[in-house]
């Protein structure tokens, strides 16, 4: 019995086995690669697949999905004859899992060998600066190149990027001087506009502030000028209105002389000549007030106050002749004598 249970356990032993052999699990995004005897006979895609046991092999199993690989710097010379060392960037995806196992024995060092060569003849082509400011165009120039070398081999390349262009130490002492130069440069630039726009920022300012007062200064002047014609208006129509004879006008004008004296500085003043006139006038007022008919003789003119108005005792009027009606007070213009300060 014993020979017999080893036969079964060692039978039961190689049906699971197979049967482990036989059913293969994919994940998702992958495919693998059968090969019977050695020889391709198809390529399983993500689930559930049954092969033959011992006969049918999994070559290799690839994923499909994108990848990401970084290569090392790589030292490239420029049209000016400058090394500067570029750090690349792969994006690749396997669109082909039997053309990338058959058609090239590793499709990684393929690729990374394909963009050194692209890249030293893109590069090979500028100079430092056009490397420098030109990543855009070096990026689509090896895309295309990768792209098109990589179909046949499986391998879709969906973006090639510059990760670092690093040029010698020396050089870049020089950029950042020549940098550092322009900005100083383009800050005295913008430090001398902003002075000159101050400048005729200020002078338009106080043109429009000149402008303005002068504009104020002259409707001011209008205005006074046109309060001073009404004030003038109203008076005169209110004389006319009261209608004031010769007396009320002359007693007004001798009234206002007093006012000549005022101030500290007046140290001589002068009587106009009308003042004569005024005290005719005045005096007829006071005869025709006091001698209506009487006789009696009139009252003497009445003289500005002595105070303000030195009167000279040579000029003063003289008595009214009562029988001669006709005579008026004879006034002489006053001398001009000089103020004498208190």
């Amino acid at each position: 019995m014993e020979p017999v249970l080893i036969v079964l356990i060692v039978l039961v032993v190689v049906a699971f086995i197979a049967l482990i052999k036989t059913i293969q699990v994919i994940p998702q995004a992958s495919a693998a690669i059968v090969e019977r005897f050695g020889r391709y006979t198809r390529t399983l895609s993500a689930g559930l697949n049954i092969v033959v046991p011992f006969i049918d092999t999994i070559r290799n199993r690839i994923d499909l999905r994108e990848q990401v690989v970084p290569f090392p710097p790589q030292p490239v010379i420029t049209s000016d004859n400058l090394v500067v060392n570029i750090d690349t960037v792969i994006y690749y995806q396997v669109t082909d899992p039997r053309a990338a196992t058959y058609e090239v024995a590793s499709y990684i060092q393929a690729i990374e060998q394909l963009t050194v060569t692209t890249l030293r003849n893109i590069i090979g082509s500028m100079d430092l600066e056009s490397t420098l400011t030109s990543r855009e165009v070096i990026n689509a120039g090896l895309r295309g190149v990768l792209d098109e070398a990589t179909g046949r081999w499986g391998i879709r390349v969906n973006r090639v990027e510059l990760k670092a262009i690093e040029p010698p130490t020396s050089i870049q002492d020089s950029m950042e001087k020549q940098m550092r130069a322009d900005r100083d440069k383009r800050a005295a630039i913008l430090t001398a506009e902003g002075a000159r726009q101050a400048q005729i920022l200020r002078a338009e300012g106080e043109k429009q502030a000149a402008v303005l007062q002068a504009e104020g200064e002259a409707q001011a002047a209008v205005l006074k000028a046109d309060g001073e014609a009404a004030a003038i208006r109203t008076v005169f129509e209110a004389i006319h209105e009261g209608d004031a004879d010769q007396k009320l006008l002359a007693y007004q004008y001798l009234q206002t002389l007093p006012e000549l004296a005022k101030g500290d500085a007046n140290k001589l003043w002068i009587i106009p000549s009308e003042v004569g006139d005024a005290l005719k006038g005045l005096g007829g007022a006071f005869q025709g007030v006091t001698g209506g008919g009487s006789g009696a003789a009139p009252a003497a003119p009445v003289a500005p106050p002595a105070s303000r108005v030195p009167v000279d005792p040579g000029t003063a009027p003289r008595p009214v002749d009562t029988e001669n009606k006709s005579a008026r007070p004879r006034v002489e213009p006053v001398r001009e004598y000089p103020k004498i300060d208190e």
